[in-house]
C-alpha cells in the first residue's frame, strides 16, 4: 500500500489547485481523491489487469474534459499555467506507461497511447512514444503508418518517407505499407503542386519566375514590377539579382519538375511495390487508392495506365486481375468498356484459363444488386453461355418478379420456366456442385417439399469435386431443414413416465443418421471425411437435444460450432479461459423429476456417446465438441423450473462426485467416456480439459495427478503444452475478465 501512499500525496496540490479556482468543490475532490485510490489499489494487486488500468485512464480523460467544460463555462481569466491545467492530462501519460510496462507486447496499448497523446497536441510525445513501439514491435505496418502521419501532419515528408522506406524493409510483404508509401508520394507530390503553384511556378515549365521579365528584357505590361523604375534604379536593383542561369541547367530544371509532377516518383514505388509483391490484392489496392485520391485527372489517369500496364505484364490470365482490368472504367448504367467482360469469360474459357467464370457470375450478382434499370439488369441475366449457367439460374430466382414476362424470355419468365431450366442444366453438368447448388436454391423457392428432398437426393449422388460439401450440408440449413423435417412422421411422446422427447429433433436425428451412412460411401477420403465430421458434429448437437427430458426442464442447450457462435462455447472444454468457482454449484434437478427419470436420462445419455463412439468415426474435433455438451451449465433435466436451492428430497443421498450427480456442469460418468477416447485423439486438449473440469468440480488433487502424468502419457512436448495450459488456469483467472466496468461518474 505504500504505492498508494506515494500516489494519493502526488494529488494533492492539484486538487487544492482546482478548488481554489473553483472548477470543482471540496466535496468533489473527495469524491475524486476516494476514486483514484480505488483505482491505485486495483493497480498494485499480484497479477493486474489491463482492464483495471484502461478504466483509470478513462476515468482520467472524463475529468479532463469536465474541467475543461467548466473553465469554458466560468470563462477564466488567461494567466501562467498552474499544476491543475496540465496535471491531469500529465497522469493519463503517467497511467499509459504504467500499462506499457506490465504489457509492453500489446500493439493496441501502443496504438491507444499514441491516440491520446496526439489529442493532448504531445507531439514531442507522440515521436518518442512510436519509436520506443517500433523497437519492440518493428513487424507491425500499422506502427509505421501512425509514425508517418504524424510526421505529414506537421510537414515533414523526408521523415515520413524514411520511416515508411524503414518498414518496408522489415515488411515487404505487406499490403498496406506499400499503399501508404503510396498514398504518402501522392501527397507529397499534390503539396508541391499546390505550392508552386503560389509561388508562380508553371509545373508545365512553360511560365516564367518572378524577375524572368527583367532578366530576358521583355515588358511585363501593367503587372511589370519594374514598371516606372529608372535607368539608374534598373541597373541598381539588377546588380543586386542572381546570375543568369545556365539555359542547359535551367531545361534539365524544367524537365524535372514535369517529370515529378506528373507521377515519376509514384510510378517508381509502384513498380516497386508490384515487384515486392505479385499479387492481385495488391492491384486492387492500389487501383481503389489511386481512383478516389483526389489528383488532377490527367495524373490519376497516367498512373492508372502504369498500374493495368504492369497488371497485363505480371498476371494476364489471372481471372480477378481481367476483371479488374475490364472493370477499371466501369460506370453506374454499365456502359463502356465493361460490357466486353462477357468476350474475355467466352475467349477464358476457350483458352482454358480456369475460375474466370466464377468471378464474372459474381460480377453479374453484384451489380444486380445495384439500383440499375431494369432493362440493364435483363441484358445481365439473359445471356448464359454454359460457364455461367449457376449464376444465371440464380439471378433469375432473385429477380424474375422484379423483371416480369417483358423483360425476359418466355422459356424463363415463370417460376415453372425456372425449375425446367435449372433441372435441364444439371442434366448437363451432372457433376457439377455450383450449378447443383443453384438448382436447390431454385428448388427450395418453386418447389414442393418432396421435389426439394428428391433433387438433394440426386445432388449427393452426382456432385464430384470442389464444393461437394456445400452440397451434403445444403438441407442442414436453417431455411431448408424446416421443410424436409415437415416430410418426417416423428410424432411427440413420452419415455419413462415425464420425460419428454423433441419431435423435431428426433426427426433431424434420423436424417442425420442417414447422411452418416451415405459418406461412408463417398470414393474420395479427403472429401469424405471432411463431411463425416462435419455430419457428426451436427448429429452430436441434435441428438443432445433429441434426449429425454422433463417437460419443466428448460431448452437444453447446444454448444457446437454447427449451432451456436463460438462466444456462446462453454469454457470448460478451453482450460486457458477463467473457470468458475469450484465450490458455486449449477442449477440441480427439477422438483418433480424423479430418481428414476433422471437415472433413465443418465443412460440415455451414455448410450447417446457410446454410439458414436462406435457406430462412426469421430475425430478430435467431435469429442471436444462432445464435451463442452456434456459440461455446459443446467442441461435439460438438471435444471430447476423455479429459483431457490435444491430441495431435501431432491439432494438426499446425492454425492456430487461419488454419484455423480450434476453439481458443477457434467455427469463425471458419462464425461469419463468421452475423456478416454479423446485423449486418443489429442491428448493434449483432452488432459487440459479434463483436469479443468476436475479443478472446477472440486477435486482439485485429481486435476493435478492428471496433469502430472501428462508427461508420461503423451511424451515431453506434449506434456509441457499440458503444465503451460494448466499454469493458466491456475494462475487468474479465476476472478472473470469479463466484469462489468464502472462508470465513469461525473464529479
Amino acid at each position: 500500500m505504500e504505492r498508494v501512499q506515494f500516489q494519493q500525496e502526488q494529488m494533492l496540490a492539484e486538487l487544492k489547485d482546482l478548488v481554489q479556482k473553483g472548477l470543482f468543490t471540496q466535496k468533489e475532490a473527495k469524491q475524486i481523491m476516494q476514486k483514484r485510490t480505488a483505482f491505485e489499489t486495483a493497480l498494485v494487486r499480484r497479477i493486474p489487469k489491463k482492464s483495471d488500468f484502461l478504466r483509470y485512464a478513462t476515468y482520467e480523460m472524463s475529468l479532463e474534459t469536465l474541467r475543461r467544460q467548466r473553465a469554458k463555462r466560468l470563462n477564466l481569466e488567461k494567466g501562467s499555467p498552474t499544476i491543475s491545467d496540465y496535471a491531469l492530462v500529465r497522469r493519463q501519460f503517467q497511467i499509459f506507461e504504467r500499462t506499457l510496462k506490465k504489457f509492453k507486447g500489446d500493439v493496441g496499448l501502443w496504438i491507444q497511447y499514441i491516440q491520446v497523446a496526439k489529442k493532448e497536441g504531445a507531439r514531442s510525445l507522440v515521436g518518442r512514444i512510436t519509436a520506443r513501439a517500433l523497437q519492440l514491435h518493428p513487424g507491425v505496418p500499422s506502427l509505421y503508418v501512425f509514425a508517418a502521419s504524424h510526421e505529414l501532419e506537421h510537414l515533414s515528408p523526408s521523415a515520413a518517407r524514411a520511416l515508411l522506406q524503414r518498414g518496408l524493409r522489415l515488411n515487404a510483404n505487406s499490403v498496406e505499407m506499400w499503399r501508404e508509401y503510396v498514398r504518402m508520394e501522392l501527397g507529397f507530390v499534390e503539396s508541391l503542386r499546390r505550392r508552386w503553384g503560389v509561388l508562380g511556378i508553371d509545373v508545365k515549365g512553360k511560365g516564367k519566375e518572378v524577375g524572368a521579365d527583367h532578366a530576358t528584357g521583355t515588358d511585363g505590361g501593367a503587372n511589370d514590377p519594374w514598371a516606372g523604375l529608372g535607368d539608374e534604379d534598373a541597373e541598381a536593383v539588377g546588380n543586386t539579382l542572381p546570375m543568369d542561369v545556365d539555359p542547359e541547367e535551367a531545361d534539365e530544371d524544367e524537365a524535372a519538375r514535369r517529370e515529378i509532377m506528373n507521377g515519376a516518383i509514384v510510378r517508381s514505388v509502384i513498380s516497386s511495390a508490384v515487384k515486392a509483391i505479385t499479387k492481385v490484392e495488391m492491384f486492387v489496392a492500389l487501383h481503389e487508392l489511386i481512383s478516389t485520391y483526389p489528383s488532377p485527372p490527367p495524373l490519376k489517369e497516367s498512373l492508372l495506365d502504369h498500374l493495368h500496364d504492369l497488371l497485363h505484364k505480371t498476371l494476364p490470365s489471372h481471372p480477378a486481375a481481367i476483371k479488374l482490368s475490364s472493370t477499371r472504367r466501369l460506370t453506374p448504367d454499365l456502359s463502356g468498356e465493361p460490357l466486353q467482360l462477357s468476350a474475355n469469360v467466352r475467349k477464358a474459357v476457350d483458352d482454358g484459363v480456369p475460375g474466370l467464370a466464377d468471378v464474372y457470375s459474381d460480377f453479374l450478382l453484384e451489380w444486380c444488386e445495384k439500383d440499375v434499370d431494369n432493362s440493364l439488369k435483363a441484358y445481365l441475366i439473359t445471356p448464359a453461355p454454359p460457364v455461367l449457367v449457376a449464376a444465371h439460374i440464380r439471378l433469375l430466382v432473385t429477380y424474375h418478379a422484379s423483371l416480369g414476362s417483358a423483360l425476359l424470355p418466355p422459356k424463363v419468365n415463370t417460376p415453372d420456366g425456372i425449375l425446367r431450366a435449372s433441372r435441364r442444366h444439371t442434366t448437363k453438368t451432372p457433376a457439377s456442385a455450383t450449378v447443383w447448388q443453384a438448382r436447390l436454391d431454385a428448388e427450395r423457392q418453386f418447389a414442393e417439399p418432396e421435389a426439394v428432398k428428391r433433387a438433394w437426393d440426386d445432388a449427393r449422388r452426382q456432385v464430384q469435386g470442389e464444393g461437394c460439401q456445400k452440397i451434403w450440408l445444403w438441407g442442414l440449413e436453417s431455411h431448408s431443414l424446416s421443410r424436409l423435417l415437415s416430410l418426417s412422421s416423428a410424432v411427440p411422446g413420452t419415455k419413462e413416465g415425464n420425460l419428454l422427447v423433441d419431435p423435431e429433433a428426433t426427426a433431424e436425428v434420423e436424417l442425420l443418421e442417414q447422411l452418416l451412412h451415405e459418406s461412408q460411401l463417398i470414393r474420395e477420403p479427403v472429401v469424405a471425411g471432411a463431411i463425416h465430421e462435419e455430419l457428426l458434429i451436427r448429429y452430436a448437437a441434435a441428438s443432445n437435444r433429441a434426449l429425454p427430458h422433463h417437460p419443466h426442464a428448460p431448452p437444453r442447450p447446444s454448444s457446437t460450432s454447427a449451432m451456436a457462435p463460438r462466444s456462446t462455447r462453454v469454457p470448460a472444454m478451453t482450460p486457458d479461459r477463467a473457470i468458475s468457482s469450484p465450490r458455486t454449484p449449477s442449477l440441480r434437478v427439477g422438483t418433480r423429476a424423479s430418481n428414476a427419470e433422471r437415472d433413465a436420462e443418465l443412460e440415455a445419455r451414455l448410450a447417446r456417446v457410446q454410439k458414436i463412439g462406435t457406430a462412426y468415426r469421430p475425430t478430435a474435433r467431435v469429442w471436444a465438441e462432445l464435451f463442452a455438451q456434456e459440461t455446459s451449465p443446467a442441461p435439460a433435466s438438471h435444471a430447476r423450473s423455479g429459483g431457490g436451492a435444491p430441495s431435501a428430497a431432491d439432494t438426499a443421498g446425492d454425492d456430487p462426485r461419488g454419484s455423480g450427480a450434476d453439481y458443477f456442469g457434467g455427469d463425471r460418468r458419462v464425461l469419463e467416456v468421452i475423456y478416454e477416447r479423446w485423449r486418443r485423439c489429442d491428448g493434449v486438449a483432452a488432459m487440459s480439459a479434463w483436469a479443468a473440469w476436475l479443478l472446477r468440480s472440486g477435486d482439485g488433487k485429481e486435476a493435478i495427478a492428471v496433469v502430472a502424468r501428462a508427461r508420461g502419457v503423451l511424451g515431453e512436448q506434449d506434456g509441457l503444452e499440458v503444465e503451460r495450459r494448466w499454469k493458466r488456469v491456475l494462475d487468474g483467472d479465476t476472478a472473470d475478465d469479463g466484469a462489468e466496468e464502472e462508470d465513469v461518474e461525473e464529479v
